[in-house]
């Protein structure tokens, strides 16, 4: 039998940046008083604490799956905004969701974070591909409910199957 050593991919990715995170605040507090303590004036005052040490990752996070019974299912984080500031559309075939931010959760003026990990930032025309042939648009049912936007598109009953065309071949020459 063999044994696979398994690991989460998810947690290391975390420890990681959380260290890159410590580090950069370390170093950025260590060098940011220049001579006799001239706050802001030392040799690394670019550093900026609002650097988004998950750029790769998506935001908001979301889980996209299909149930049983075909129904596609997104369902997005988004904790701290407002149900009147989503908007959810179809556009061709795919959802686009945008979001804005209540203006009572903008960062306020002179807090300095000991540890930051949630940033709320406005959410712009994010695509989601759902096509429009397989997925029932009328009957799209989404519920804001605790932080969570889950969206759950129906099959289409009527989904039309192609019949096959022939294309008939021809000899060259003749």
């Amino acid at each position: 039998m063999n044994e696979h050593t398994m690991f989460d991919v998810g947690k290391v990715m975390d420890e990681l940046f959380g260290a890159a995170q410590s580090f950069s605040e370390t170093f950025s507090d260590a060098f940011r008083n220049g001579p006799q303590g001239q706050r802001g004036r030392g040799p690394w005052s670019f550093f900026n604490e609002n650097i988004d040490f998950y750029p790769a990752y998506n935001y908001p996070p979301a889980n996209v799956y299909m149930t049983d019974d075909r129904h596609l299912v997104f369902e997005f984080a988004l904790a701290g905004f407002d149900e009147k500031d989503i908007d959810l559309k179809f556009h061709g075939d795919y959802m686009m969701l945008s979001a804005r931010i209540p203006a009572d959760m903008n960062d306020r003026d002179g807090v300095r974070y000991f540890k930051r990990r949630l940033k709320l930032k406005d959410i712009e025309g994010q695509r989601y591909y759902a096509p429009a042939d397989k997925f029932d648009r009328d009957n799209v049912k989404a519920v804001f409910k605790h932080g969570i936007l889950r969206v759950d598109l129906s099959p289409k009953e009527d989904v039309a199957d192609d019949a096959a065309i022939r294309i008939d071949i021809e000899q060259e020459g003749e």
